[in-house]
């Protein structure tokens, strides 16, 4: 069951850089991802909503912007469900695609 309207790649990645480095910024977050600042911003708050991740202030930041990322048990779990499915999803892409290209390649030898 699906808690967030977030596609599962990018929930997967957002939840990987965070569990990589939970004191990432949002900005850089934007940019290692390649989307907007907006819609890093939309997905935190979201896996917030829902538990998966759990923002606090630096406690001695100089940044008082500045929050570190944490991913909660329940997050953890969720993250190891999304690898699950994208592995699935991948392997079912590259089965598809060596099938493809055997049959170009006995196409070609006609």
């Amino acid at each position: 069951m699906k808690e967030t309207a977030i596609p599962d790649e990018v929930r997967l990645a957002l939840m990987r850089k965070l569990a990589q480095n939970p004191n990432v910024s949002q900005r850089e977050l934007a940019a290692e991802l390649g989307v907007s600042l907006g819609k890093v911003n939309y997905c935190l708050k979201a896996l917030v909503k829902v538990g998966w991740v759990k923002a606090g202030n630096f406690a001695r930041s100089s940044n008082k912007a500045g929050y570190a990322y944490l991913l909660t048990p329940k997050g953890i779990t969720e993250k190891a469900e999304l690898t699950t499915r994208f592995i699935e999803r991948k392997q079912q892409q590259y089965d598809s695609l060596k099938k493809e290209i055997e049959e170009l390649k006995a196409e070609a030898k006609q």
